[in-house]
C-alpha cells in the first residue's frame, strides 16, 4: 500500500479532526444569545430554493379526538384560503404557551444564569424559566400555567428539560391535552451559531404514543428583543364564517 504524501496525510487528518474540534468548541454557554428560525417566515425564499421543511409532525391523537381536530384544521385552512384569518388564542391576546412558545417564528432570547435558564419569546413577551438541578414538583402541586413548570439538568453540553402543569388553553396546533401531559426536551448545540430543541409530548389520555419533533435555531447576532403587547383584545369569531372580526367600539 502506497504511503500518503505529507500534505495529503495532513489534509486527511485535519478533515477527521475538524468535527471533533468544532464540537469541543461548544459549551453550555453556547445557548446564550438571541435566536431565530433558519427559515424565518417573514423572509421570502429565493427563487429556486428548496421548499422549507415542516418541523412539526401530525399529532398521534386517539381516534375519538382525531376527527374533531382534523375538522378544526380544515376549517382554519379554508378560512385562510378565502382571506378570512381564523380566530386563535394569540389573536385574542392569549399566549400560545408550551410547547408552542419554543417555535422560533419570532426571535427567541436565551439567558443562562446560576440555577436557571430563561427563555424569552418576542411574541406576546412570553417568558419561561427552567430551574436547573431541582426535582420536578408533584403534579398535584403544579398550578396550571401557560408555560408549565420546567426543571432541567445538564448531560454534557445538552440541557435535558421536563415540563408539567399546563393550562388547558396552552395548545400546540389546537391539540387538546389532559392534566397529565408532560413535555420532555433536549437543548442541543450543533455549532457555535446553531442549536436544536428536540421535543417529545406524552399524554396517555389523548395521544396513542409520544409526539416528537425538533425546532431548529440559528443565532441572530446584534438583535434586541422588542416589546410585543397585545392591547385590543377585541377579536371575536364571526358566527357566519368562523373568521376573525374586531369590535370597533371602545
Amino acid at each position: 500500500m502506497r504511503a500518503l504524501s505529507k500534505p495529503i496525510a495532513f489534509a486527511v487528518l485535519f478533515a477527521l479532526a475538524a468535527p471533533a474540534v468544532a464540537l469541543a468548541a461548544l459549551s453550555r454557554e453556547t445557548l446564550n444569545g438571541t435566536w431565530e428560525s433558519p427559515w424565518p417566515p417573514d423572509v421570502l425564499p429565493k427563487p429556486g430554493a428548496p421548499p422549507r421543511p415542516v418541523e412539526t409532525t401530525p399529532p398521534p391523537l386517539k381516534p375519538q379526538y382525531l376527527a374533531a381536530w382534523k375538522a378544526q384544521q380544515k376549517a382554519a385552512a379554508e378560512a385562510s384560503a378565502r382571506g378570512d384569518a381564523p380566530v386563535n388564542g394569540a389573536a385574542q391576546c392569549i399566549p400560545p404557551g408550551m410547547p408552542s412558545m419554543m417555535n422560533p417564528g419570532f426571535p427567541v432570547e436565551v439567558l443562562l444564569s446560576p440555577g436557571r435558564m430563561t427563555v424569552i419569546n418576542e411574541q406576546l413577551n412570553q417568558i419561561r424559566r427552567i430551574y436547573l438541578d431541582e426535582p420536578q414538583m408533584a403534579l398535584d402541586d403544579a398550578e396550571p400555567w401557560y408555560q408549565g413548570h420546567s426543571v432541567g439538568h445538564w448531560e454534557g453540553n445538552v440541557l435535558v428539560v421536563n415540563t408539567i402543569g399546563l393550562k388547558d388553553a396552552a395548545r400546540m396546533s389546537g391539540v387538546p391535552h389532559s392534566a397529565n401531559v408532560r413535555i420532555d426536551e433536549r437543548f442541543e448545540p450543533t455549532s457555535p451559531d446553531t442549536f436544536e430543541d428536540h421535543i417529545t409530548v406524552t399524554d396517555p389520555e389523548y395521544l396513542t404514543g409520544p409526539w416528537s419533533w425538533t425546532y431548529h435555531y440559528r443565532r441572530k447576532s446584534g438583535y434586541k428583543i422588542e416589546e410585543f403587547v397585545c392591547e385590543n383584545n377585541r377579536v371575536y369569531a364571526d358566527p357566519k364564517t368562523g373568521g376573525q372580526r374586531i369590535r370597533l367600539e371602545p
